[in-house]
């Protein structure tokens, strides 16, 4: 059982919770953990989002770092995917991400990546946890002339940049339109500066939301976790598009030309639709969580497309796409991982593939965003005794009624029954065709659940 990290990294209230004295021991042992076998000083590339805490946490990483005698870029302010994408193109021997992704600006997080630009097993964040309560920091020590040395590399953020106009420059400008705008809503966070710079450099015209941070404002009503704002932005402006970032940059979600989502399901069905066509769709699968909408596995049945569905997390769907050799996969949220491009979820990358498939295609985005027919989806938590919240699998009063539910379904709903990895609770979520139908299906399944493992 893992102490401090979680499905994501370590993630808690800054400064008190996450304390730069617990910050430099990560720092100090993960330098350690991910450098034991180079013959070298390490290199450690460091960014971060906008919140108000990041200079604080990034001062305590340093001084770790520097302390085992590690080396330091620091790349400032910048998206989760793009360190990911300079640790490779630098030959780094790690990285490491200073942010809490979606949430309000109080939390802060640490998420490693190795130096092939992936965020590290949960076997490594455990070996750094065991260094770090093993007494053996202190053996950690550099001296004299092996103390480590920082520099800021804040200039790095233009190779990024770069990386976007080699891989979409000349298909943007062959299909690229003047009445084709697009809404962006950067969250105030990580891609507040480089979204700009990006669409600017590809020549997309563009009215940008949401990218004057503060410091506190990061994901407040704003970005792919508040996507109201930026709904009726797209309406008011009459733009073709929308497109919303989380606070590191790792997610992208849309918002068609009427003011209606496209999530992350849609999306990647959209962009199977322009690898198919381009005959670079590996194996032709798209890999996804349990969580995704029955939709998606509608579209992947209608179209001879593979559906591969991991544990709930984008750790867990890469993990799959190395194992297999596939190429496109990601999450409802808007983690969508192309890994012919970068090995991590990267919201502006996402958001260029749909727009070239819209640009493409000649289409409305409303139009694409329709090859996914979503099915509502109710989920209800069911409070259990914590010890028994994988008993529901033994539980033949559980099984026979979920069964039963699923032959009325006849492939047109499902029921997926999921146990919290942190509370003592079990989620049940149901799909169908009637909202009304499944809520009450959904409720009587988890009162079942909870009477008989309570």
């Amino acid at each position: 059982m893992r102490k401090y990290f979680g499905t994501d990294g370590i993630r808690r209230i800054a400064n008190t919770e996450l304390s730069p004295e617990l910050v430099y021991k990560v720092a100090k042992a993960g330098a350690y953990v991910l450098s034991k076998h180079t013959d070298h000083f390490p290199t450690i590339l460091i960014g971060r989002d906008t919140r108000i805490s990041g200079t604080l946490i990034e001062s305590a990483m340093v001084a770790g770092f520097l302390s085992y005698g590690a080396n330091v870029k620091l790349l400032g302010v910048i998206p989760t995917p793009a360190v990911a994408y300079l640790t490779r193109k630098l030959n780094a021997d790690a990285s490491v991400v200073i942010s809490a992704s979606h949430n309000t600006y109080e939390f802060n997080g640490i998420k490693y990546f190795s130096n092939k630009g992936m965020k590290i097993s949960d076997e490594l964040e455990e070996e750094i946890e065991q260094v770090m309560e093993s007494g053996k920091l202190d053996e950690l020590t550099a001296v004299n002339e092996k103390i480590g040395v920082s520099e800021v590399r804040t200039d790095l953020l233009e190779e990024y940049v770069y990386f976007f106009r080699k891989n979409f420059d000349d298909i943007i400008e062959k299909y690229n339109q003047k009445d084709f705008v697009v809404g962006i809503d950067t969250a105030n966070g990580a891609t507040y500066e480089v979204a700009e710079k990006v669409f600017k450099s590809l020549g997309i015209r563009y009215k940008i939301i949401n990218n004057n941070p503060d410091g506190i404002n990061i994901n407040q009503n704003c970005g792919s976790t508040h996507l109201d704002n930026l709904k009726e932005f797209v309406k008011q402006n009459n733009l073709s598009l929308g497109i919303a970032y989380d606070g590191d940059g790792d997610r992208c979600l849309a918002i068609d030309e009427n003011g209606e989502e496209i999530d992350g399901d849609k999306i990647l069905a959209i962009i199977s639709q322009v690898l198919r066509e381009e005959k670079t769709l590996s194996k032709d699968t798209i890999v996804a969580t349990v969580m995704s909408n029955l939709g998606l596995n509608k579209y992947c049945n209608q179209n001879n497309l593979n559906l591969i569905q991991t544990k709930v997390g984008d750790r867990y769907v890469l993990e799959e796409m190395l194992k297999n050799g596939y190429n496109l996969g990601g999450e409802q949220s808007g983690h969508v991982i192309l890994l012919d491009y970068n090995p991590t979820g990267d919201g502006i990358l996402t958001s260029l593939m749909l727009i070239q498939a819209i640009l493409r295609s000649g289409k409305k985005a409303s139009e694409l965003g329709n090859l996914v027919k979503q099915y509502p989806q109710v989920l209800v938590n069911a409070k259990v005794d914590s010890n028994k919240k994988y008993d529901y699998e033994e539980n033949e009063e559980i099984k026979i009624a979920i069964k039963k539910l699923e032959d009325e379904f006849a492939g047109n709903g499902r029921v997926l029954i999921r146990p919290s990895g942190t509370e003592p609770l079990v989620r049940v979520m149901i799909e169908g065709e009637n909202q009304e139908y499944i809520e009450k299906k959904a409720k009587e399944i988890a009162k079942l659940i909870e009477e008989k493992l309570k």
